[in-house]
């Protein structure tokens, strides 16, 4: 039975990653400090105030487990690290010399996977200049189910640059570039089912790659203020360029048993060439009873790629099998995009707005898609000629205050799509004659809520939609929805509470196959300053996501139809607490845990399942459990001068791993580092 229908459940728990990825983020890594050291006020030095900080230690970290899970998800280890930096010098009178201002913040210099600085530079009327600088280190140790052949270990270096000419006045200059670097070693996979040749029974061969991708921009614009209008413009110039070669590294039978053949040398190169230069224009302007802002923006894409694959094997008989396969194209993907805003405010208390947006998307050129089999000499060509998306968009929204502590809202909203596509089986290309299809979608939602303040310290917010398209695009695309949410506030001086609560249900049938997605999310929030050496943060939240849809896959020469179902029942909670301990030190300890509880199963595959819900049962829920406790301690050495300490742990554990396979892991990690100020 083929692992692809597996493959297609797994990939249906992407829906749930970021209802995790939030849960997760609700706690902070236990470095850098927060805490700051020197005076405020900073000092004053030869016509300027200046304040500077810095914070240099040493990481630590121990990990028992699955090493590489660990490092997708945390990836800090062992080292020095410059762990934080502050640096502001402005000047006294607005009247520096070169400059009036200089501000730069840096973050885990060093060996940290997460490396990034800021540096802004301005002199008041004549020029601003601001830098943006990130390094991230990209692991990935693949799914299960590739058995850990889809790894990649990459690096991104991140830049951006911006330079404003005369920023306080009306007419202003800018000038632009950004850069965008990946590379580094990378595994993957491919199936060469083809019934004449190679695996015939849906085999896979490793491959090794080099990842090698750059994105250029150059940007050139400005702004103009006058008669109480504002219009911004912008020229941009993008290129990206691809060279990731894949390659075999030696002769392999695959990964499955039941197919003899062997695949003993591969390789595919695949160079891709991308420009896009586009404009961008916006006009906007305020007045006392209405505004209004239009933009508009267009992109002429172009790329010229080239895939040139060679792949030479044995059949399970020893015969000598070959392909080769030639893809070029030059397409062009010109993109249209604008929009109008109006808004009226009749009355101090009523608003209505007004919006209409325009996208066009089209793709066109000659992609030629050329198959050899040397063994045959029969040639296999298919041309792609066009596709189009446009999509218009209208709504128009009111909010009316009716007294001070009560306020509604709501709002109509409609959209309509068109999707054209054009395939032209020639060859040589010639005149467009091959099948033309085409569909068009309409939405139409309406959303209503209501704003309340009962006491001054209280607040409630109701707010829903509902919705409905004729003919959605995939199965997964919004027909019959609706939305409800709610949230209240309670907030004093000294104590903030908050509770929300939020319902998304989408019902489905398109002409392949039905789906529904129903999710639910509840959250508390507390914040309490007892004291000013004493504060309390903690929050809850659980997260409900089910999806059902049908799964249509082969099991050899037959088709089988199923369901493909995903549960998920994430319940997330975080508290922390700082204490100031006497005149010198302040102590923070913290705990966060996220759960899944899945569907309240113990095993993967019940006893007695039958071959096929043996296969997908593993992938319809996947319970795990995930909690970082920290503590840190900052002793104020000197006025100037702070030391730290700190310890967090990192768990991860899976109730059951997806065909056996464990990525639970559990990482100490740690730091001590000193902070000072001159």
């Amino acid at each position: 039975m083929s692992s692809s229908a597996v493959r297609t459940k797994v990939a249906l728990r992407a829906g749930a990653l970021p209802l995790l990825a939030a849960a997760l983020s609700a706690q902070q890594p236990v470095a850098p400090t927060p805490d700051a050291v020197g005076n405020p006020r900073g000092e004053n030095a030869a016509g300027y105030n200046i304040v500077n900080s810095l914070e240099t230690g040493y990481r630590f970290s121990s990990v028992d487990g699955n090493l590489g899970k660990y490092r997708s998800d945390v990836n800090f280890g062992n080292g020095p690290r410059l762990l934080s930096s502050q640096l502001g010098v402005h000047s006294l009178d607005g009247k520096g010399g070169l400059f009036d201002e200089i501000v730069l913040t840096t973050l885990g210099l060093g060996n940290d996977p997460y490396q990034s600085a800021l540096l802004r530079i301005q002199k008041n009327a004549w020029y601003r200049y601001d830098m943006q600088w990130r390094l991230n280190d990209y692991y990935n140790p693949a799914l299960t189910v590739a058995y850990g052949e889809h790894l990649m270990d990459t690096e991104r270096r991140m830049q951006d640059h911006d330079l404003t000419l005369f920023p306080q006045s009306r007419f202003k200059l800018r000038l632009g570039y950004a850069r965008n670097v990946q590379d580094g070693p990378a595994l993957t996979t491919v199936q060469l089912t083809t019934a004449q040749e190679f695996d015939t029974q849906g085999d896979e061969f490793p491959l090794f790659a080099n990842v090698r991708r750059e994105w250029n921009e150059y940007r050139l614009g400005g702004d103009v203020t006058l008669a109480g209008f504002k219009l911004t413009w912008m020229r941009r110039w993008n290129y990206f360029k691809e060279d990731t070669p894949h390659f075999l590294g030696q002769a392999s039978a695959g990964n499955n048993p039941a197919d003899l053949n062997t695949l003993t040398s591969f390789n595919r190169s695949q160079p891709y060439r991308g420009s896009a230069p586009g404009w961008f224009a916006n006009l906007h302007t305020d007045r006392k009873y209405w505004a209004a802002n239009g933009r508009i923006s267009y992109t002429g894409g172009r790329g010229d790629f080239l895939l040139d694959e060679s792949a030479v094997g044995v059949s399970r008989l020893g015969a000598a099998l070959n392909r080769q396969i030639v893809v070029t194209g030059d397409a062009r993907r010109p993109v249209t995009a604008g929009d109008f805003t109006l808004s009226i405010f009749p009355t101090e208390r009523l608003t209505i707005t007004n919006n209409t947006s325009v996208n066009n998307t089209r793709i066109d050129g000659n992609s030629i898609y050329s198959e050899f089999n040397n063994a045959t000499a029969v040639p296999t060509d298919l041309n792609f000629q066009f596709l189009g998306i446009r999509t218009i968009t209208n709504s128009t929204d009111a909010q009316y205050r009716a007294t001070k502590w009560l306020g509604f809202f709501g709002g109509y909203h409609y959209s309509t799509r068109l999707i054209r596509s054009i395939e032209d089986f020639q060859q040589p290309p010639g005149p467009v004659t091959g099948p033309r299809a085409e569909q068009s979608n309409h939405i139409h939602s309406g959303v209503a809520g209501i704003r309340f303040q009962p006491i001054h310290s209280l607040s409630f917010l109701l707010e829903g939609e509902v919705g409905s398209a004729d003919r959605p695009f995939y199965p997964v695309s919004e027909k019959n929805y609706h939305a409800l949410g709610a949230r209240a506030q309670y907030k004093t001086k000294n104590l903030t509470l908050a509770a929300g609560y939020r319902e998304n249900y989408n019902n489905n049938s398109i002409s392949i196959t039905a789906f529904s997605s129903h999710s639910r999310n509840y959250s508390a929030d507390a914040s309490w300053a007892a004291r000013s050496w004493f504060t309390v943060d903690a929050g809850y939240s659980r997260l409900h996501l089910d999806t059902l849809s049908g799964l249509f896959f082969f099991a050899g020469p037959q088709q089988v139809n199923s369901t493909s179902l995903y549960l998920s029942n994430i319940h997330a909670a975080n508290l922390g607490i700082r204490l100031g301990i006497g005149r010198r030190s302040d102590l923070y300890a913290g705990y966060s845990i996220t759960r899944d509880a899945g569907d309240g199963r113990s095993s993967p595959v019940a006893a007695g399942a039958d071959p096929l819900s043996a296969l997908l049962a593993p992938a319809q829920t996947f319970p795990l459990s995930f909690q970082s406790p920290l503590a840190r301690v900052s002793v104020r050495l000197h006025s100037k001068v702070r030391w730290n300490a700190g310890w967090q742990l990192y768990r991860y554990q899976e109730n059951f791993g997806l065909f056996s396979a464990s990525q639970n892991y559990r990482a100490n990690t740690g730091f001590t580092s000193l902070m000072w100020a001159f």
